[in-house]
């Protein structure tokens, strides 16, 4: 009770504020997304996304070195496929020699101590730019599930150490753990992609890897018949239980900052670790503000990590995740 107790004696200086605050963020949060190219020599920067690049696999190897110097674990490997490669059915993601598999065994080369987890999904890989089969207007759940499960062991073949189904088809993740646990592939983990909402942010990231859904005739326009409502919260819950049911390691919310309240009912409802993708378009705009001059770039960042890190999250997915470990120092 005022004036016995002044609450303002606890900020009063860098040092007590230090002393007493009760989120930290460390290198250790972050998991690190790597979009990777065929070629030689390439580091692309996104258009949609300043200072962010697509790389060849020389370039892969150097920057999972740098990464691991700065005290970053854990990679998340996402490949731009060529569009001679791509069908309705994902063929070349089984590819043993296809460029994610590839990719996984550069980084493992080049550290092998590095997290590295893989994108488990078709529209790297569809001609329809689509995460499932498509037919007569509709996606195929059970026909993808196959896919996806197979992807899942051609990733864990290649080293990958977690496999990240991000694709939302129901029953994947029993599928992938039961194929798994057949090939002896016992150590190798999933993180689900357990609450992906059909979100209007994710703009940026289709950029970067041209796997925006084609607008044609007889595809879908958009991806709402799996992806979840932006409107529903308790879904998240019972999707996110199910996929623990099923073998899930860890779990995902996707994207952050506009569901915060998902991570935190999430985090109070499981007893797994909890991750959080901070995507594409919450990148950019922040870019594009601090381009403008109308936000600090750095400390809005920062405010935004710690938020997320606030909400529940044990791990972060982010674009940022160099630059908040260099302010880190």
């Amino acid at each position: 009770m005022y004036p016995l107790r002044r609450n303002r004696r606890l900020r009063t200086n860098d040092a007590v504020r230090h002393l007493v605050r009760e989120t930290i963020l460390t290198p250790s949060d972050f998991l690190v997304p790597m979009f990777v190219v065929e070629g030689k020599g390439v580091k692309e920067e996104i258009t949609s996304m300043p200072d962010y690049y697509r790389l060849s696999l020389d370039n892969l190897e150097k920057e999972v070195k740098e990464l691991w110097g700065m005290g970053l674990c854990a990679v998340l490997l996402f490949v731009k496929v060529t569009d001679n490669l791509k069908d309705n059915k994902g063929t070349e993601a089984l590819n043993p020699e296809g460029l994610m598999q590839r990719a996984v065994k550069t980084v493992k080369n080049a550290c092998p101590e590095m997290l590295v987890m893989t994108d488990v999904a078709l529209d790297p890989y569809s001609s329809y730019g689509h995460d499932g089969i498509v037919a007569h207007g509709t996606i195929l759940n059970d026909e993808t599930v196959e896919l996806l499960t197979d992807m899942s062991v051609s990733h864990a073949q290649a080293g990958a150490d977690f496999v990240a189904p991000s694709d939302m088809m129901d029953g994947r993740i029993i599928s992938i753990r039961e194929a798994l646990e057949e090939e002896e592939l016992f150590n190798t983990g999933i993180m689900s992609y357990s609450a992906k909402y059909a979100s209007a942010f994710y703009g940026p990231f289709r950029d970067a890897l041209d796997s925006a859904p084609v607008d044609i005739k007889n595809v879908p326009k958009d991806k709402k018949t799996y992806q979840m409502d932006p409107a529903n919260r308790f879904e998240a819950i019972t999707e996110t239980q199910a996929d623990i049911d099923e073998g899930a390691d860890i779990v995902m919310v996707k994207p952050g900052l506009c569901y915060l309240d998902i991570v935190r009912e999430i985090r109070n409802e499981v007893d797994v670790p909890v991750a959080v993708y901070q995507v594409s378009g919450e990148y950019a705009m922040l870019k594009a503000a601090a381009e403008k001059g109308w936000l600090d770039h750095d400390a809005v960042m920062m405010e935004q990590l710690i938020a997320i890190k606030r909400a529940g999250a044990n791990i972060i997915a982010s674009y940022f995740a160099k630059d908040a470990v260099k302010l880190m120092g």
